[in-house]
């Protein structure tokens, strides 16, 4: 029979018991291994059974068993001082509070979803759980960060596979009262309610779930409410589910009603109001339009206020592709905004123009939530060195007239939360070593550039924890190979051959991703019989491990998902490779560190960052990879593999994939494997195990998400304080007055004539140049721009490369026709072809970058004629 209501009871803890609910509620316990081998002790079946979640296993204990360990005084010793612990972490001083002055009171980090636990399933991929990381560093480092996200009853899709290895999707039913969340009430224990407008007198409703990820508060925005009509309700039904004005929804949701729960929660916890607001990609853009609203709404002018929301805004850009973009027709757009919807004190025209691709090569009609959000934000940057330049390339049409390496977009590499992707074992192990403490702190803080006490550990110990490793993830693919085949209708008289799938002692390859084209899953099907050939080599063999989950509406990623599973079905090689559906975070905290090489193949330069292979070094797991994202700034042969690229532009797709999957094979028969099975006068594979040391030792500490959230509160965090601080209303309405004069008035600027003191087309080394170049300013002033001489070796076009920038100093007052002449010395300090050139910005002290305005005077082809400006 079905049950026609459902309820969530409650268990009543013995009053010795009762820090378990608080331990429980605190997803701390996701990353600190006391706490869950506390809660596995108290049932280690229910333990099990409730798949590991706290809150879950709770719900199952029976009322005798509770009884029994209340008057388990060893249990309650351990319970106590776990408790005591996750005190101390919660209150104590830890390294934010350690930093000289001046940092933001609290930052506000809106993502539209989050990856803290399987036991909280909000998440679908990368941008996912680098936001479960980056708060759970924060956590760590103590820096004051509310999140901010939507709380998705159906969550991201459950994956199974048909007999014939189509993916399938589920949306199990999520209720939020079994989770480890709690609702945000008012005093008087009424829930606390956001609003949102819609077209036609509608209203969206929502409550906001609190999820505490360590020191931090997540805030979960919840549509399902009986005070919405049935279309407002399924709003934050499914993760990047539904149409376009379904998106729209949610990511008004995400950033306009967000910021409305971040003030909730400040007034009713006293929390500091946040002075930073970072946007963790477009999706949550819409929240610099709230903030836009509440100052207009205090007094300011809609330039004056979104000068001051810009100062105190991060915009982290996540894609390296404009399809990878949030995009909506502008009258979608228009309908949602204005008088008669949400923000109606804001011209819709001025709420279309932060958003629209005005700009060459933009589509005019379509809004565009990252151009938005590079809008609303001084600060910006990719999440990789490599991702940074190419988003600067792809954004450059924001800034005409500046090179792309000067456009605004900085980057921050993406780190990995270490304490949560660390297998136990291996922290152990630095444990041995170093001592608990300083282990942990290594790992969720880090701070060294090196890690050298691992070359403390004898090569046998290494040894023998990467066989563990491998072992564990033997069994635990068996284990769930045998349930999916389960699932696909096979009975179990068919299914003997599981228990010989995989060996413990063969150099086990992971590959496990979402599956966009360009990520090639099955790039390593590219020649199935040499495929074959190594997987069955009868000395050297290789053993794969795939995972990975395409889009619900990608049939292209599923055609990709079962052409592999096709081939791991085959009879002959399904002991060697395997694929497992429904990769999550459960999952991979196996997988990461029983494989030895963590395969990466996208096609360069499209993979923003790929925190995946991180997760594996962190565990003495080598990287094979294409050199795109994080592999392209930190590669080096001590510790891995770089797939080589054919990525000219002269190569058609086909051919590409071609090259670079026999490139991929090569790496493997001749390099990998020979290394892996070699063996030294001790019987190890020495030359392997120092790979494994060197990728611990110099990759460990640069792959933390603790350096990461560094980098952010040294590089961005705290200068967006500083110019928030900085933006009161009268120098916000200073700033915008200054903008809008210089931008009416550029027109007039211009560079007029260059000459220099050198007069030939050669110099040397060490030659001082003498510069004067006469500039019209129009109606602006000296204080209003700055006069620059740029110099530097210039390619075969004469383009100028790796640029240095001079001032120059006006010289005198304005001749007859009101020109004004600058001077300055160029020292010529480079061998080779060399070039300069004059241009002219704007300045105020107020900019966080001189091309923020994206206005430049540059000279015409023939001002610096005969002046001698470029050097052979």
């Amino acid at each position: 029979m079905k049950a026609i209501r459902r309820f969530t009871v409650r268990p009543v803890l013995p009053e010795p018991l009762r820090p378990l609910s608080e331990l429980a509620h605190n997803l701390r316990w996701s990353w600190h291994a006391e706490t869950r081998d506390l809660f596995q002790s108290v049932d280690p079946e229910a333990w099990a059974a409730a798949g590991r979640d706290p809150v879950r296993l709770l719900g199952r204990v029976r009322p005798a068993r509770l009884a029994e360990l209340a008057g388990d005084r060893r249990l309650r010793r351990r319970l106590n001082a776990v408790a005591d612990d996750l005190d101390d972490y919660l209150t104590g001083d830890r390294w934010y509070q350690a930093q000289p002055e001046g940092l933001p009171s609290a930052v506000a980090y809106f993502s539209p979803e989050f990856g803290i636990t399987a036991a909280l399933p909000q998440y679908s991929g990368g941008l996912g759980i680098l936001a479960g990381d980056h708060l759970k560093a924060a956590s760590d480092l103590g820096v004051p960060l509310v999140g901010v996200g939507l709380l998705y009853r159906h969550g991201y899709f459950r994956q199974t596979l048909s007999r014939d290895g189509w993916q399938q999707e589920h949306y199990p039913v999520l209720d939020p009262n079994e989770l480890p969340l709690t609702q945000l009430a008012e005093s008087d224990g009424t829930p606390v309610r956001v609003c949102l407008a819609l077209p036609g007198g509608r209203v969206l409703n929502a409550r906001i779930w609190l999820a505490q990820v360590g020191r931090v508060p997540l805030l979960l925005l919840d549509s399902d409410v009986e005070e919405n009509d049935p279309a407002a309700r399924s709003v934050t039904d499914r993760l990047y589910g539904g149409g376009s004005e379904h998106r729209l929804l949610q990511e008004m949701l995400l950033g306009i009603g967000g910021v409305r729960a971040v003030r909730a929660y400040c007034r009713l916890t006293g929390h500091p109001e946040p002075e930073v607001f970072h946007t963790n990609e477009g999706h949550a853009g819409f929240l610099g339009l709230e903030r836009i609203a509440e100052l207009c709404a205090r007094g300011l002018d809609f330039d004056a206020a979104l000068e001051s929301v810009r100062g105190g805004t991060v915009f982290t850009t996540h894609t390296p592709v404009p399809a990878g973009i949030d995009r909506f027709e502008r009258d979608l757009i228009a309908r949602h905004f204005g008088p008669d919807a949400e923000l109606p004190r804001i011209e819709t025209s001025r709420v279309l123009g932060l958003g629209m691709e005005t700009y060459p090569g933009g589509e005019p009609n379509l809004f565009n939530m990252a151009v938005m959000g590079l809008r609303l934000a001084q600060r910006a940057n990719g999440v990789s060195l490599l991702h940074g330049q190419v988003s600067q390339e792809m954004f450059a049409g924001l800034w005409p007239g500046f090179d792309a390496e000067e456009v605004p977009i900085t980057s921050v590499t993406n780190g990995v939360h270490a304490p949560t992707w660390v297998a136990p074992e291996v922290l152990r192990l630095g444990a041995r070593k170093i001592g608990a403490q300083r282990a942990e702190d290594a790992l969720a803080v880090g701070g060294s550039e090196r890690w050298d006490s691992v070359a403390d550990i004898p090569d046998q110990d290494i040894w023998e924890l990467r066989r563990t490793l491998r072992e564990q993830l033997v069994l635990e693919v068996r284990e769930r190979l045998g349930a999916s085949w389960r699932q696909r209708g096979a009975a179990g008289a068919e299914l003997g051959w599981i228990d010989g799938v995989l060996d413990p002692d063969v150099l086990t390859i992971g590959f496990a991703r979402r599956v966009p084209s360009y990520k090639r899953l099955t790039l390593m099907l590219r020649d199935p019989d040499r495929l074959r050939e190594l997987l069955l080599h009868p000395e050297r063999p290789v053993q794969i491990v795939v995972a990975g989950k395409a889009h619900p509406a990608d049939d292209s990623g599923k055609r990709l998902v079962q052409e592999l599973v096709r081939f791991a079905d085959d009879l002959r090689v399904r002991h060697r490779i395997v694929f497992l559906p429904d990769y999550g975070m459960a999952m991979a905290q196996k997988l990461y560190p029983g494989c030895d090489v963590w395969l990466n193949n996208p096609l360069r330069p499209l993979e923003a960052c790929g925190t995946s292979g991180m997760k594996a070094a962190l565990n003495g797991c080598l990287n094979l990879s294409v050199r795109d994202g994080w592999w392209d700034e930190w590669f080096r042969p001590d510790f891995g593999w770089a797939i080589p690229t054919a990525d000219g532009t002269g190569t058609d797709a086909e051919r590409r994939d071609d090259i670079e999957a026999a490139a991929l094979y090569e790496l493997l028969e001749q390099r990998i494997a020979p290394r892996f099975y070699e063996r030294g006068r001790g019987g190890l594979p020495d030359r392997w195990i120092q790979m494994v040391r060197q990728t611990l030792t110099l990759l460990g500490p640069k792959v933390l998400a603790g350096r990461m959230v560094r980098e952010y509160v040294e590089r961005l965090y705290a200068p967006a304080a500083r110019s928030h601080r900085a933006l009161t209303p009268d120098t916000a309405r200073e700033l915008a007055g200054w903008k809008a004069r210089v931008r009416d008035a550029w027109h007039g600027v211009s560079v007029d004539h260059v000459e220099t003191t050198e007069t030939t087309a050669t110099a040397e080394l060490g030659t001082t140049i003498g510069l004067r170049v006469r500039v019209g300013l129009g109606a602006l002033t000296p204080d209003d721009v700055e006069v620059q001489a740029v110099s530097g070796r210039v390619d075969a076009q004469d383009r100028i490369t790796d640029a240095t920038v001079v001032p120059l100093k006006p010289a005198g007052t304005p001749d007859l026709e009101g020109r004004r002449l600058y001077e300055g010395h160029l020292s010529l300090d480079r061998t080779g072809p060399y070039g300069c050139t004059v241009r002219i910005l704007p300045t105020h002290r107020l900019l966080a970058s001189p091309a923020e305005l994206g206005v430049v005077a540059l000279p015409t082809e023939d001002t610096g004629e005969g002046a001698g400006v470029l050097l052979r």
